[in-house]
């Protein structure tokens, strides 16, 4: 199974339409090689590098339709809920990190059931759930640094 995007790359810098500098929309996210026995995806965006090494969750989406083949910017799929990021907010929160580079962790779980669940489930309740279904998993890393902050420090 793999994830990945037409804006970035694995291990490249995010662009800014997607961050707390720009408008801050999703990304276009392709599914590629979902398993045939996989119910229902997962996917988690987390920022890596969050002080206390807690990642901060900035977009969960569960109960996402197998037979997805991804989302289009500023979208999920048809019968996807989002869940609960850390910030108490429903929905994509972009890339914002407070000081250097940070690493945003994109992960797509195939897992063989749905999850029954309230719609407002954090990942810590959705990953508990998902624990022993998951089929396999796929890893999309982007990563930002402010341009404010790049600036500051050219000076």
């Amino acid at each position: 199974m793999k994830l990945l995007s037409s804006e970035f790359k694995n291990g490249v810098s995010i662009p800014k339409k997607y961050t707390c500098e720009g408008p801050n929309i999703s990304p276009p996210l392709q599914f590629i090689d979902i398993p045939s026995n996989a119910s229902t995806l997962v996917l988690t965006v987390e920022d890596a590098d969050t002080e206390g090494n807690i990642p901060w969750v900035h977009w969960l989406v569960f109960n996402i339709p197998a037979t997805s083949n991804g989302f289009e910017e500023g979208m999920v799929s048809p019968g996807s809920i989002e869940g609960l990021c850390n910030g108490n907010t429903f929905g994509y929160e972009g890339p914002c990190p407070p000081e250097n580079i940070h690493r945003y962790v994109f992960k797509l779980y195939a897992l063989d059931i749905v999850l029954a669940i309230a719609p407002e489930s954090n990942k810590e309740t959705v990953l508990k759930l998902a624990k022993r279904h998951i089929i396999e998993e796929a890893e999309l890393v982007g990563l930002y640094q402010k341009e404010k902050l790049i600036k500051e420090k050219v000076k």
